[in-house]
């Protein structure tokens, strides 16, 4: 996607910037080199720079703006919105972070989110607690998908989901803990399992 010339200047500034010192540049230190006295409008500048894909934000660390390489133009930047239980429903938080992803597991970039997993009820599937879960938002799900829920409005959890006539039962990948049964009514499907992300 095309660059403005200021983006460009920007993204010109950013990796000489990182090529010399070995650490991105503040929001300040780019406003102050060009004369932007608003953080905000630097900020506005950054973020379709990520969206555009020629910078990417680490999700984990300050100062963690990179110039993508040219090979990396294939990853696809989606937000990493919280935690979600794999055990007893917990609540949903949403932080205002991004996380790039290799553009194969992203099918629907709007549509797509992040979220840390909290809990071991899913290990049958390979999913561990401290992995990211790739998620398509979808109100629906088919019986049999890992679905992310939100039970009684409030308390997100990730689980296997079956409908079953009135009811939703959504079902650990772990022999040790049980299903939750609800009425259908109850339960909001945020969106479909796509993926998963692990550190070592």
């Amino acid at each position: 996607m095309a660059l403005t010339r200021r983006q460009r200047e920007i993204y010109e500034y950013v990796r000489g910037f990182v090529a010399e010192r070995g650490y991105s540049p503040s929001l300040e230190e780019i406003g102050e080199h060009f004369g932007l006295s608003s953080v905000a409008t630097v900020h506005k500048h950054i973020q379709h720079l990520v969206e555009k894909g020629h910078l990417r934000k680490a999700w984990n660390r300050s100062r963690s703006l990179e110039p993508v390489d040219e090979d990396a133009k294939g990853a696809v930047d989606v937000p990493l919105l919280g935690v979600v239980a794999a055990g007893a429903p917990i609540e949903a938080i949403e932080v205002p972070e991004r996380i790039a992803l290799p553009s194969e597991m992203v099918r629907r970039p709007s549509e797509t989110f992040v979220l840390r997993v909290r809990g071991d009820s899913m290990i049958e599937e390979q999913i561990r607690d401290g992995d990211y879960v790739v998620v398509e938002r979808r109100k629906e799900a088919r019986n049999g998908e890992t679905v992310v829920a939100l039970v009684g409005g409030s308390d997100a959890t990730l689980k296997k989901f079956y409908r079953r006539g009135a009811k939703v039962v959504l079902e650990p990948a772990n022999q040790a803990l049980r299903p939750i049964e609800v009425p259908a009514s109850e339960v909001e499907i945020q969106g479909v399992v796509r993926g998963l992300v692990r550190q070592f």
